[in-house]
């Protein structure tokens, strides 16, 4: 076996491994780190529930939600110019699932939370924030 063969065998199957979790890496870090502070409201009116919403370790959390039982969840984001577009799913044991879906430009952050239970939309609430870091 030459040198480049054994070179090969010993690192490519780490490399091949980077290669394939670099997408997905991409889609979280452009927001991980980030926390944005705003108000969580229901869809015409002007004003709602004071909330932070927390990017970290390819997980998204609402503290606004902490009281109702929802927990952390994934999140994935994608950068187009100078907008990070995110979705997130978080869920309760007893208040079914929340699914986000905004974007962020410079500061601001604009979204919607849609509520799930038995698999069907059950409202949606529009949530506006800035940036806290």
């Amino acid at each position: 076996m030459t040198i480049l063969s054994r070179i090969r065998k010993l690192y490519m199957p780490q490399l091949c491994l980077a290669v394939a979790t670099a997408p997905a890496r991409a889609r979280t870090s452009a927001l991980d780190g980030r926390s944005f502070e705003g108000v969580v409201l229901e869809r015409g009116k002007t004003s709602g529930d004071a909330d932070t919403l927390i990017f970290k370790d390819g997980r998204f959390r609402s503290t606004a939600c902490d009281q109702y039982g929802y927990a952390d969840g994934p999140y994935t984001a994608s950068v187009s110019g100078d907008t990070i577009a995110f979705e997130a799913e978080t869920e309760s044991p007893k208040y079914g699932k929340l699914l986000w879906k905004g974007a962020v430009r410079g500061h601001k952050l604009d979204g919607t939370m849609t509520m799930v239970r038995d698999g069907k939309a059950a409202g949606e609430k529009w949530v506006v924030a800035g940036e806290t870091n």
